[in-house]
């Protein structure tokens, strides 16, 4: 959309200097100018704006530029500073839970051994996926990460997010609704995996009150439309607007001790679906609850 624009504007540019070149030109033949004194004026003026063009392109971009890196540098602060907290909160109980196991093992029973190393289990498992997010954000927005996109069959891709959300919350049932048709989606299987996974988990985590969890797949003229919806207490209206930007600014909130998700998680989606060329949004539902949907091609592009 921004190219479109730029593009207009130098036609508009383009065309309103010849329309004032060609009536100066007139108005310089019409006092006795000789063709060719014309002809060498009409390619000055030609050369001139030309040069003009290009600096103010280039001027323009260089701005351009600027503006994002200290946009990229202004989002990697707030993105250290959130995920530290994250980070720092489970490796500080399992910390707190190993050092009970070690120095008072024998005070206590076998559930209890069994509950806090199941609270390790969850905190480790969680950091993992922490840490596989933010390699996979940083990987594709620095290019270390060329995305590959192989023809897919979406009933084996659902099937294998099911299989892995189920491992990690078996209690989670998760309705589908898919294409009775074998639908193939060119895509980078193991990305868009994870993207749809992190979308579950955030309704899992934040989706209160939330006893239903569908995943559905349209086929939408040539484009798969991906919607993960619940019918939870919905996202808060002041955070929809930077729900994809990778973390979250919470107010009047009190580091308690508990896992507070920055949103790396969704930051990671839109940074893999940006990079397959496709669009993801989320909104609340009238009746409750949230949908975030992304957008695919199903054809594949034969410049990659």
């Amino acid at each position: 959309m921004g190219k479109d624009k730029n593009v207009l504007r130098n036609i508009i540019i383009t065309a309103i200097f010849l329309a004032v070149l060609l009536c100066f030109l007139f108005v310089l033949s019409l006092l006795g100018i000789s063709k060719e004194h014309l002809m060498i004026i009409f390619f000055f003026c030609a050369a001139l704006f030309c040069l003009l063009t290009l600096t103010f392109t280039f001027k323009t971009k260089q701005q351009k530029n600027v503006e994002t890196e200290i946009e990229k540098e202004r989002m990697r602060s707030n993105l250290l500073r959130a995920v530290s907290h994250d980070l720092r909160t489970p490796l500080t109980t399992i910390y707190a839970s190993s050092s009970t196991l070690l120095e008072n093992s024998e005070n206590l029973s076998e559930q209890q051994k069994r509950l806090i190393l199941k609270g390790i289990k969850e905190d480790s498992d969680w950091l993992v996926r922490m840490v596989e997010n933010l390699l996979s954000v940083t990987r594709i927005d620095s290019g270390m990460v060329k995305i590959i996109k192989v023809p897919t069959v979406l009933e084996e891709l659902v099937d294998s997010v099911i299989l892995s959300f189920n491992k990690r919350y078996p209690k989670i049932e998760v309705s589908i609704d898919i294409p009775d048709d074998i639908v193939v989606i060119p895509m980078d299987a193991m990305l868009i995996k994870q993207v749809i996974i992190n979308i579950l988990e955030n309704a899992v985590q934040h989706a209160k009150g939330m006893d239903r969890l569908s995943l559905k797949v349209f086929i939408l003229g040539k484009n798969a439309v991906f919607e993960i919806q619940d019918n939870g207490c919905g996202i808060d209206e002041k955070r929809l607007p930077q729900i994809f930007k990778g973390f979250y600014e919470f107010e009047n909130e009190i580091a308690d001790g508990k896992k507070r998700n920055t949103g790396i998680g969704l930051s990671v989606c839109a940074t893999i679906i940006r990079a397959h060329d496709g669009n993801i949004s989320a909104e609340n539902l009238r009746n409750g609850g949230a949908v975030f949907r992304f957008v695919l091609n199903t054809e594949e592009n034969r410049d990659e």
